[in-house]
């Protein structure tokens, strides 16, 4: 019963448990960006393009407890006129015992759990973002001679007003103490024939944690592909999944959400939307995933796919789907960690366009409108010299705007309209053809999304597009619309 009572103690269902006796050999410390002048406030650092900046270097040995760091948005503002570094283009290196290679090594936005360079909040046991500023790392990460830790500004903006925490405890460790690893990798589109891998790990260790990221390049779901666990040199992985979206702790598809151990922090475009952006988080915090020599992490990249993409003509629900993969694999294991990838560059992390784009400016030179005043509005977050801002106070009124396009197969049209708080609900029409109903334009915070009109080989030649404003929702100020831009979007060719 004793051993049983020490088992159940030292469960990871109880954080608090270390707090229950003092460890008087143990020294608290922390390094930080505070100001070494007493009276200033001047606490931030600015990291240029291009340049790193070396947060803290240790003396072990001992372990980081906690990490915390904020940075400004990339939207211009008085921090920066221009704008600033996305998380995307910032990456975080961690340097155990004077090594000359990291055993940390990810963009700051896929560490903390958000891809694609946006902000999002993350409420999780091992990693807290609040509101998209505060960036809080809470993974244990023992050392025995020295850390480094260091951020790269690899945007051609700088990184301004950063500041960060770096909270640590000076303590003996027993010999076999696991080093924290993390690193990034990604397809750009997922290889054809073979399994998504996050992560190939030499050596003995346990895995804790994947943050995925995906961007569509096919209608409808990607996510009916496994999870794989090769233990030890399997041939055959001995753990294997039901779903992607299983994987993730979630059930029929994913969803928002933010909780201890999985989530999903990005949802962007919809259910089989062209182009849809998710980023989800399993945390193996309570079943870590143990091996003794090897270990390899890998994902199928198989889901619906539509039935024009099929010799058939029907739609197929588990097949093998070529989308845009980039994931972050964590990890602890005994001795530094084998280098299994390489870190792209922050231009080559961003999925390719897949946009022939039409923007804001190039519309507004064709606009006709029955009812309303039109402006091009400039600014965060619009393609190109910004929106066409059209406003009216009635009912009924109308906006048609005429764009060209070059002769080019299989393409879909998408739609990038602004919401806000002030925004009316629209019929489109293309050719005079009905697209949409009834698209309703309210949200509360300002912000954009994008609308499926259909796919179709595009001659050479000019469409009319025509917003028709039926009204608006109760809860919206205003009856105004923001049209961002037009884009045919390249799909697969059918296989």
């Amino acid at each position: 019963m004793l051993a049983l009572a020490a088992t159940i103690l030292c469960a990871p269902q109880q954080p608090f448990d270390h707090l229950l006796h003092t460890e008087p050999t143990v020294r608290s410390r922390r390094a930080s960006s505070t100001s070494k002048d007493p009276d200033s406030n001047a606490d931030n650092l600015r990291v240029p393009p291009g340049q790193s900046h070396t947060l803290c270097e240790l003396t072990g040995p001992g372990v980081i407890r906690h990490v915390w760091l904020t940075f400004p948005e990339a939207a211009p503002s008085w921090l920066a006129k221009d704008g600033g570094a996305r998380p995307d283009e910032i990456v975080l290196r961690i340097y155990w015992d004077g090594q000359e290679q990291p055993a940390v090594e990810a963009p700051v936005g896929d560490f903390f759990a958000v891809g694609f360079g946006e902000r999002r909040e993350v409420k999780s046991a091992p990693v807290v973002v609040e509101d998209g500023d505060s960036y809080n790392c809470f993974w244990p990460m023992p050392f025995f001679k020295s850390a480094k830790v260091t951020l790269t500004n690899e945007s051609p903006r700088p990184l301004n007003s950063t500041y960060f925490h770096v909270d640590w405890e000076q303590r003996a460790l027993p010999e076999k103490t696991p080093y924290f690893c993390a690193q990034y990798r990604q397809e750009h589109p997922a290889g054809a024939g073979k399994d998504y891998v996050v992560l190939q790990a030499e050596g003995e260790g346990h895995y804790v944690g994947t943050v995925l990221s995906v961007r569509t390049r096919s209608p409808e779901w990607f996510g009916e592909g496994d999870d794989r666990f090769y233990i030890d040199g399997e041939e055959v992985a001995s753990i294997q999944g039901t779903g992607t979206e299983d994987y993730f702790l979630s059930a029929w598809g994913l969803k928002l959400n933010s909780m201890p151990y999985s989530g999903t922090t990005l949802l962007e475009g919809g259910f089989g939307h062209l182009g849809q952006k998710t980023t989800a988080y399993r945390w193996h915090v309570c079943d870590p995933v143990r091996f003794s020599r090897s270990l390899t992490v890998a994902f199928e990249h198989k889901g619906w796919v539509p039935g024009d993409e099929k010799p058939d003509g029907k739609v197929h629900g588990h097949t093998e789907r070529f989308d845009d993969f980039a994931s972050v694999a964590f990890w602890y294991q005994i001795g530094q960690p084998k280098r299994f990838t390489t870190l792209p560059p922050a231009a080559d992390r961003v999925p390719p366009s897949l946009d022939l784009v039409v923007d804001g400016k190039e519309l507004l030179g064709t606009a006709k409108t029955d009812g309303a005043q039109l402006e091009l509005q400039g600014g965060w977050p619009w393609t190109g010299f910004g929106q066409v801002f059209a406003r009216s106070s009635k009912d009924g009124w109308s906006v048609e705007f005429t764009f060209a396009t070059k002769a080019v197969p299989r393409r879909e049209l998408i739609l990038v309209l602004t919401r806000s708080f002030d925004y009316g609900t629209f019929r489109v029409l293309l050719d005079g053809e009905q697209k949409l109903n009834d698209v309703d334009l309210y949200s509360a915070e300002l912000g954009r999304s994008e609308f499926m009109l259909g796919t179709r080989d595009w001659p050479e030649g000019k469409h009319v597009l025509r917003f028709e404003c039926t009204g608006r929702n109760l809860q919206s100020k205003g009856l105004f619309l923001g049209v961002d831009s037009v884009r045919l979007r390249e799909r697969l060719p059918p296989r």
